[in-house]
């Protein structure tokens, strides 16, 4: 894979993005930009859902040399662990140091709306694949970057757009959780709730990766509101704040 992607590219940066669901039109505002799609990667698992077009980016923002991931793979597509940390895995044999992992994710709390960003300071693994446990927030800085955050306010700060922080938590999915779902993860402390990120964060760190994770708030979760929840919904709130979430993302960039 590795080979594939040097001989298709001329990346030689030590900087990935992975972006997350509706989030992909920021890869197409690369300069230089080259896209192969994950189809042609000898090897490469191909991306199931909606708003993942399923390639890689390739290009530079102001002479930096970038590479994003525009689609993930998700454990309830049926994907082992290793699989969806193949892109991760990936980057690090491509010399990539620095990674930002972005995601959509629903809110648990009515002070946190969709259309917002959200910094991930921590992060809890609630599908309780390993145990019965209730999850404990991991905040470690090998997981959360505490200079990348900083850089994330400051750069959110300049540009003028709100941005908070908090705490991810990860449920398998397909399917949304249900309101008592919602108030159990209410109740362990967290601010937002999606179906990926934590198994890349966890194989980032492991590899020794600084790491900065942004939530794209796209919807209330079940329960919060009266509104019924849709992917339809996540992906038309994305489009909503594409310009913001990629020029946050350019900032960031920049500073790191």
């Amino acid at each position: 894979m590795k080979d594939y992607i040097l001989s298709k590219s001329l990346f030689n940066g030590d900087t990935a993005i992975i972006l997350g669901s509706g989030m992909g039109a920021f890869g197409d505002r690369l300069d230089d930009l080259i896209n192969i799609s994950y189809s042609d990667i000898p090897g490469y698992p191909l991306s199931t859902v909606k708003g993942h077009s399923g390639e890689l980016s390739i290009g530079t923002i102001r002479d930096i040399s970038l590479i994003a991931a525009k689609g993930r793979f998700h454990y309830y597509e049926g994907y082992d662990i290793e699989t969806i940390t193949l892109p991760v895995t990936l980057f690090h044999s491509l010399g990539v140091k620095k990674l930002i992992i972005t995601n959509a994710a629903g809110s648990l709390s009515l002070n946190l709306p969709p259309g917002q960003m959200m910094i991930l300071d921590s992060h809890m693994d609630c599908t309780f694949r390993e145990s019965v446990s209730i999850p404990k927030k991991q905040n470690s800085k090998k997981f959360h970057d505490r200079s990348f955050m900083q850089i994330a306010f400051r750069s959110a700060e300049k540009i003028g757009i709100p941005i908070s922080k908090g705490t991810y938590c990860w449920t398998l999915g397909p399917a949304y959780e249900t309101p008592d779902e919602v108030s159990f993860i209410q109740s362990i402390g967290g601010q937002a709730v999606g179906m990926s990120t934590v198994p890349e964060i966890q194989q980032a760190a492991e590899l020794e990766m600084k790491i900065l994770a942004i939530s794209t708030i796209t919807n209330y979760a079940a329960g919060i509101t009266n509104k019924p929840l849709s992917h339809e919904e996540v992906i038309h709130v994305s489009s909503q704040v594409e310009d913001d979430f990629a020029n946050l993302l350019t900032e960031i960039v920049i500073r790191i």
